[in-house]
């Protein structure tokens, strides 16, 4: 890089460490008063304090958070409460730093290099995102409470006033802007009625400064919390009898879904806790449904009864023998539990009634209906079927 657009009176070569580092003049000049006058054994007074504490605080979105929001309301205090700065200033800390940014020209100088060198992303988020100005307020607020404007309403104000509004501006930041002052009844159109006047609304910054302030190191009172942890026992008792009812509840419901709620054509039923299959044919088979716009089809959708992504497509069968006895065979690549036991692929075993068949964490009760399969056994007699 080549040096010759740096003046000597402006910059110098300084050792830091290992590495020769370009610093201004004027800081260099600052620091060595700074020195002199601690070496001296005077204090310093505030208004000479070091400079670049006070810029090292001050970071350049700040500045700039700080400069574009003071040319929309021209209110050290409105800005102050309404900025959001990277460091928890104090309204003296925003009004030094604009004086400084006014009356300093080192200060400014450095300042508008600093904003300068921002991407220009970032300048724009920071833009977009400052204090309204009155006059902006004005136009958002000629839109009606009682209309729903889209974005397209909002871009079309921006289109109409592009001298009033930041050209960083947006449709949706606006019309996020307008639904706040609807909510809270700051349009010009909205009356609030006597007698429901709004509390004042804390903003974020006094709920912030409010919260510091708080004591943490207030004495500690005893009887107040005895009987706050007397009421959490007492409420942790009545969950705990709640979440008995429930259960209780619960398998009354399941009892209530036996075999006086199946009809003569219903041979079976998989009853889980959202859904019921009822089995009317003598073999039926189980698993998942293929995906939208596929034809793989299942007697019994297990998809319906709750997350069913490690079922596989062709999971089982179930089958009723001439005999009355019915089994449950196991072609998928997931292991059924039937009563807690493991039933692995290309395995079966014999399902009785009220039996409990896990699939892949589905849970099922297996209710058999003994009016039909009597009825199977009579027919299976009549005909001397040999058993299969």
């Amino acid at each position: 890089m080549s040096l010759s657009k740096f003046k000597r009176e402006d910059m110098e070569f300084v050792p830091n460490g290992n590495v020769m580092e370009l610093r201004p003049m004027q800081q260099l000049r600052r620091a060595k008063i700074d020195a002199a006058a601690l070496k001296g054994g005077r204090k310093l007074r505030k208004d000479e304090e070091p400079r670049a504490q006070m810029v090292g605080r001050w970071k350049p979105i700040d500045d700039l958070a700080l400069l574009t929001a003071m040319d929309r309301v021209n209110n050290v205090k409105i800005v102050h409460r309404v900025c959001k700065f990277s460091c928890m200033f104090s309204l003296k800390e925003v009004h030094q730093r604009w004086k400084a940014l006014l009356y300093s020209p080192m200060d400014s100088q450095t300042a508008m290099t600093a904003i300068e060198n921002l991407h220009p992303e970032t300048v724009a988020t920071v833009r977009a995102n400052t204090v309204l100005s009155p006059e902006e307020e004005e136009v958002i607020m000629s839109i009606k409470s009682s209309e729903s404007p889209s974005l397209a309403k909002f871009q079309e104000l921006i289109d109409q006033n592009a001298a009033i509004f930041l050209r960083e501006r947006t449709a949706q930041y606006l019309q996020t802007y307008w639904r706040e002052l609807r909510k809270y009844m700051l349009l010009p159109d909205q009356v609030i009625a006597p007698g429901e006047e709004a509390s004042y609304l804390q903003s974020f910054s006094e709920a912030e400064a409010e919260a510091f302030n708080v004591n943490v190191h207030e004495p500690i009172d005893e009887a107040l919390d005895a009987e706050l942890e007397l009421q959490n026992r007492r409420n942790r008792r009545s969950i705990r009898l709640l979440e008995n009812e429930i259960t209780r509840m619960s398998v009354l419901v399941d009892c209530g879904r036996g075999p006086r709620d199946l009809d003569n054509n219903t041979i079976a039923c998989l009853c889980g806790h959202r859904v019921r299959f009822l089995i009317q044919h003598p073999e039926i088979n189980f698993g998942r449904d293929g995906n939208e716009g596929s034809d793989w089809k299942v007697d019994v959708n297990l998809a319906l009864e709750g997350p069913a992504e490690k079922v596989s497509r062709l999971q089982g069968t179930i089958k009723l023998r001439n005999d009355g006895i019915i089994f449950i065979a196991n072609v998928g690549k997931r292991t059924i539990f039937v009563q807690g036991e493991p039933l692995l692929t290309s395995h079966k075993t014999r399902l009785d009634d009220n039996m409990l068949v896990e699939i892949c964490g589905l849970t099922f009760t297996f209710i058999i209906n003994p009016n039909a399969i009597d009825a199977v056994r009579t027919q299976c007699a009549k005909t001397s079927e040999p058993l299969k």
